[in-house]
């Protein structure tokens, strides 16, 4: 297993305290008369069996959603980072997803890192977005219900778990993008390799366990999870993106290059950028990329495959 610095680890704490603020900030209410004229964003709920209780989550639509009845709508999920939320439904991605024609839905993820926990039941935070909130999406809004229409993105805690479950899941997405991820989370042997800081010590013993059982460590590893994917299988996975800056402060530009380094030996479609920068978990380019990339990748499906 890759192994990293103790203060490399520190990342979630302070991803988490630099992302407070930004997770608390006001979500946007669309009014009655919005709908058809600029995109609606709205919030539900799912309520979740797995996790014993309702997980809400917002939707933004594009503006004629309610105006082309008969037209069906790919799908990007999007994950926040550790300290957000849900509520993060930024005024720039309803832009583009009018522009673009998709249906994106923010998601929430707790602090769980979009895992099932190993010491608490009743956060599946993977089980419930893969077996609940998706199909539910499906069933209640007119979506390209299948892995052609059907992409997953994140920041930070997000991008690790976009990468997961694009190559755990590769049956569901066609493309999973990560800025800045995380992807080292599971790095830590035991509990005496993480700082002695409250938060980030329960926060990953809680779901990844305290190293003397590594099943789920082991079944979350991204780099185990790419290394050790069949051969024979490559082809069916989805088009993954992932990017970091050369000066991540939180540690995270090594190993997001020797990850997007596998992908490249083992021949696995990815497209990777590295640029000068710390920790921006929405730089300027997050919402132009990611729908240049899912324009592309969506389209190519659709082709591919013929649409339904």
């Amino acid at each position: 297993m890759l192994s990293i610095q103790k203060s490399a680890l520190l990342f979630s704490f302070l991803l988490w305290v630099s992302l407070v603020g930004y997770a608390q900030q006001p979500k946007p209410s669309p009014s009655p008369d919005s709908v058809g004229s600029q995109p609606a964003i709205k919030s539900f709920q799912v309520n979740s069996d797995l996790m014993g209780r309702p997980i809400p989550y917002n939707v933004i639509f594009p503006a004629n959603y309610e105006i082309d009845k008969e037209a069906r709508f790919p799908v990007i999920y999007m994950m926040h980072g550790l300290g957000g939320s849900h509520k993060i439904t930024k005024l720039t991605s309803a832009k583009y997803t009018d522009k673009q024609r998709v249906i994106m839905v923010f998601l929430e993820g707790g602090t769980g890192f979009y895992t099932d926990s190993a010491t608490k039941p009743a956060d599946k935070w993977e089980s419930y977005i893969i077996k609940e909130l998706i199909p539910e999406v499906d069933k209640n809004f007119r979506t390209v219900a299948d892995r052609r229409g059907r992409a997953v993105a994140g920041a930070s805690m997000g991008g690790y778990g976009a990468l997961k479950f694009g190559i755990k899941y590769p049956q569901l997405f066609s493309l999973a993008v990560s800025w800045s991820g995380a992807v080292n989370v599971t790095a830590f042997h035991d509990a005496t390799d993480l700082p002695s800081i409250p938060f980030l010590k329960q926060t990953l013993t809680t779901v990844f366990g305290d190293g003397e059982d590594r099943a789920t460590v082991h079944a979350n590893d991204l780099f185990k999870l790419f290394s050790e994917y069949p051969t024979e299988k490559i082809r069916d996975l989805p088009f993954f993106y992932l990017d970091c800056g050369t000066e991540d402060e939180l540690g995270l530009f090594k190993p997001n290059r020797d990850l997007a380094g596998i992908m490249f030996d083992r021949k696995i479609p990815h497209e990777y950028r590295q640029f000068p920068g710390g920790h921006d978990v929405f730089p300027a380019n997050t919402f132009p990329d990611l729908y240049d990339l899912s324009t592309r990748i969506f389209a190519k499906q659709l082709a591919a495959q013929g649409s339904k």
